[in-house]
């Protein structure tokens, strides 16, 4: 069997930050995190923005997924969502550890990607927190209240950092929530919270906070500037009982992680197997959080992070095990 009909156990991936972290991610892999950073890009197709190749994961027999995706996207990917989505996994998985607070941001939309970046996908994203430490950790997550479009303008040229997180929604956290971060929404991840990320297959951020954070502005607006950049932010007050959900005393040999407006983006969902489970024929990545088992030939522990090829099929999970299932959106219109 190839590599692109079975599961494959990927490495580390951590491409270059510009914030600290990293510890989360060493301890979980039992690996060290002098060699790491704060961001692990599992099963990526996706290069940091402006860059050739950082970011994108290599299988154990050195190809890039992202090339053997293109050779061969109906194994990796299925009829059904090639159809829809060509050689494009529609998703990216990371695991994050962010060892400081991250600076207030938003990503773009699909609409705004599309005129503005040439690019179909925008960055809606979310996150499901697998661990914290220190006394209060917070994520930051929407405006409170309406704020009209020169109040963020002043914000941002001004770099007044304590009047744009006084705006957001502060929501502490656990193991267990899963925070839903539609394109636009303006947020911040605080301090010792430790994050399965999934979000569509981008890096593109724009970053309202710079100071402090990036070398400059030039590096927040994605080369548009910020006149055009900050027409992608999310103005409207949101509420966190919309986008969160608390899933740690939920049971189940599987459990929905996600709110419903998550479903066109990515599904995501914890697997608890104790002897054996089937997993239904799809492109997913697999995180492990505790246990030991095997998903098919491939041996999983805790840490492991394993992407699975649709042409896998009825793939079984067999032995004690806790992980996060990710998966790409259904497609829109499967065929009977």
């Amino acid at each position: 069997m190839s590599s692109d009909n079975q599961p494959v156990a990927l490495p580390a991936n951590q491409p270059r930050q510009f914030y600290r972290g990293g510890a989360a991610i060493a301890a979980l892999r039992d690996g060290d995190v002098a060699e790491g950073g704060p961001e692990d890009w599992v099963a990526s197709t996706t290069t940091q923005f402006g860059k050739d190749e950082a970011g994108l994961s290599r299988l154990p027999d050195g190809r890039l997924l992202r090339d053997a995706v293109a050779a061969d996207p109906v194994a990796w990917l299925g009829e059904e969502h090639v159809a829809e989505f060509g050689a494009d996994t529609a998703l990216l998985v990371k695991l994050l550890d962010a060892g400081e607070r991250l600076p207030v941001h938003c990503h773009p939309s699909n609409a705004f990607a599309a005129e503005h970046l040439g690019c179909r996908h925008g960055k809606t994203e979310a996150w499901v927190v697998i661990g914290t430490t220190g006394p209060d950790p917070v994520v930051h997550l929407g405006f409170r209240e309406d704020v009209p479009p020169e109040v963020v303008e002043e914000w941002v040229s001004g770099q007044d950092s304590a009047a744009m997180l006084a705006a957001l929604n502060p929501i502490r956290v656990s193991p267990g929530d899963a925070v839903f971060v539609p394109a636009g929404v303006p947020h911040a991840i605080g301090e010792g919270v430790f994050i399965v990320e999934l979000q569509q297959p981008t890096d593109f951020s724009i970053t309202l906070e710079w100071r402090g954070f990036l070398d400059g502005p030039e590096a927040g607006h994605l080369g548009l500037g910020y006149d055009k950049a900050l027409a992608c932010v999310e103005r409207r007050a949101q509420s966190a009982d919309d986008l969160v959900r608390r899933t740690r005393a939920l049971t189940g040999e599987s459990v929905d992680l996600l709110v419903p407006g998550a479903a066109p983006f990515f599904r995501a969902d914890r697997l608890h197997v104790s002897g054996s489970a089937a997993l239904e024929p799809s492109f997913s990545v697999l995180v492990v959080l505790e246990g030991a088992g095997a998903v098919g030939p491939v041996a999983l522990r805790r840490g492991s992070t394993v992407v699975v090829p649709h042409a896998a099929g009825e793939v079984a999970v067999t032995g004690d095990v806790v992980a996060i299932r990710c998966r790409p959106p259904e497609v829109s219109n499967p065929r009977s």
